[in-house]
């Protein structure tokens, strides 16, 4: 598993582990390791995309392979790359792919996932394409400091329809590719139901909370504060900008509905349980 220690991928780890699945993760160093473990993955192993040789030893007794790319990265397509060809060497038995709802966009994090579908669908793998689109933890993560500030802001227009969707849902799909021969081989858009722009959002959350949060325009330059060497600021920008123009349409939870055979999450289900968390 890669991504084990991240915000949004340490959700498939109990979808997995319900299913009787045992976890190696691969991790850049032993910090990562101790955070990968308390997220329940039974092994770890240290290993550098980047790395070939370091993948090939990572992926020794493993049946599949299930990879998140660091987006935003300027190596992105090549840290991909470098993950199908050790795979393939090794001939492991099924590779699941997180990429990205819509691909065909012509924006970083959207065309740097179009090789690595390619070289999975060229290659010998038997391989799962999974395009979700955006999580609701991208917005959940942060309920705290919204319940805090009464405001939810993010730097694109609030009036931008957007397509979500939970992360625990992918999670369970992923889950399914690993012990269900159904999805093989297939390429799915998993989106729940409809588009929400901000100030939609920021009221279903009010009315949760009991409390009015006030959807809000901010500046880039103050959300990009901190992001980490090596993340493509540019590409961050020009995705919000599309974002600003054109929204990120979608919205048809038909596939996602399919493989779970259940209706997948609602936003007002995931923040009422959020609030519960809370």
């Amino acid at each position: 598993m890669i991504g084990a220690t991240g915000k949004f991928a340490k959700h498939v780890i109990p979808s997995l582990k319900k299913r009787g699945l045992k976890i190696k993760a691969l991790v850049r160093n032993d910090n990562r390791a101790e955070i990968a473990k308390a997220n329940g993955v039974d092994e770890t192993v240290n290993g550098d995309l980047n790395d070939l040789n370091s993948l090939r030893n990572a992926i020794q007794n493993v049946d599949g392979i299930y990879y998140l790319n660091p987006v935003f990265m300027e190596n992105e397509i090549q840290m991909g790359l470098n993950m199908v060809k050790a795979a393939e060497e090794a001939k492991i038995d099924k590779f699941v792919f997180s990429s990205v709802y819509h691909p065909s966009l012509s924006l970083e994090n959207h065309v740097s996932k179009r090789p690595i579908e390619e070289a999975l669908y060229e290659s010998e793998l038997k391989f799962v394409i999974l395009q979700p689109a955006m999580f609701m933890q991208t917005v959940g993560n942060t309920l705290p400091v919204i319940k805090q500030t009464k405001q939810i802001g993010l730097p694109y227009s609030k009036s931008a329809k957007i397509s979500y969707v939970d992360y625990q849902d992918v999670a369970d799909v992923v889950a399914i590719a690993f012990t269900d021969n159904k999805l093989d081989y297939g390429t799915f858009e998993l989106s729940s139901d409809g588009m929400y722009n901000r100030i939609e959002l920021a009221e279903i959350i009010s009315n949760i909370i009991g409390d009015t949060v006030e959807a809000k325009e901010i500046d880039f330059d103050d959300f990009s504060k901190g992001m980490p060497d090596g993340f493509s600021k540019n590409g961050l920008r020009t995705m919000f900008e599309h974002y600003d123009h054109c929204g990120f349409h979608g919205g048809n939870s038909l596939i996602l509905e399919t493989i779970l055979n259940r209706k997948p999450r609602t936003l007002q289900a995931y923040f009422e349980e959020m609030e519960k968390e809370c």
